[in-house]
């Protein structure tokens, strides 16, 4: 009998074709790309009410929203950046300056030895993503790492993805883990919920 839920085969297909196409993106077009879309994020409520926000530092082609830290720590934000823990828990470190940062095995650097919080403790989360749909379904890079975060139980933080317009397909495929968001900004403007906000 047929299911209805995607194959591990279908999601790393889909998964290549779209980190290519992230990865294409280059130039001045991906400069101007990403300036439309840091300007968009500091001009969202949820971006401008919140007092703590977890960033991402860039890899594989994503939006480098690292030029947002320096408006939001103006503004008094607190800054947190992902950290994998070694069974594969991730947890958000205070991203100060100057930050003392080491390259963990996916070479993404991270903040070394300093306080984590959980997902719960943050006002705003702002993750990457390698696809995501019109419904603010999320597909990430295949370790899970955000969606076991999030799923922890007490307040949820706002979930914001940052992404490149030609990131949309027209249906993420789910998994029962998955952890929709709440927005998507992308240089040609915003998905929430099924239609633009």
């Amino acid at each position: 009998m047929p299911s209805n839920t995607p194959s591990a085969q279908e999601r790393q297909a889909l998964r290549l074709e779209l980190r290519l196409r992230r990865r294409s993106l280059r130039g001045s077009r991906r400069v101007l790309a990403t300036r439309a879309i840091v300007a968009q994020l500091r001009r969202l409520p949820a971006f401008r009410a919140a007092r703590s926000i977890a960033l991402y530092w860039p890899a594989d082609g994503e939006p480098d929203l690292r030029t947002l830290a320096p408006a939001a720590r103006a503004r008094g934000k607190r800054l947190y950046l992902p950290v994998v823990g070694h069974r594969g828990v991730m947890s958000f470190a205070p991203w100060d300056e100057p930050a003392s940062l080491r390259c963990n095995r996916y070479g993404i650097p991270e903040p070394v030895g300093r306080r984590r919080l959980q997902a719960t403790q943050l006002d705003l989360v702002i993750l990457p993503l390698v696809a995501f749909d019109a419904r603010c379904h999320r597909l990430g890079m295949g370790g899970g790492y955000y969606d076991r975060a999030l799923q922890r139980r007490g307040r949820r933080p706002v979930l914001i993805g940052a992404a490149f317009a030609l990131q949309e397909v027209p249906a993420v495929p789910q998994q029962p883990w998955d952890v929709p968001l709440d927005l998507v900004v992308t240089e040609r403007g915003r998905r929430k919920k099924g239609a633009r906000a």
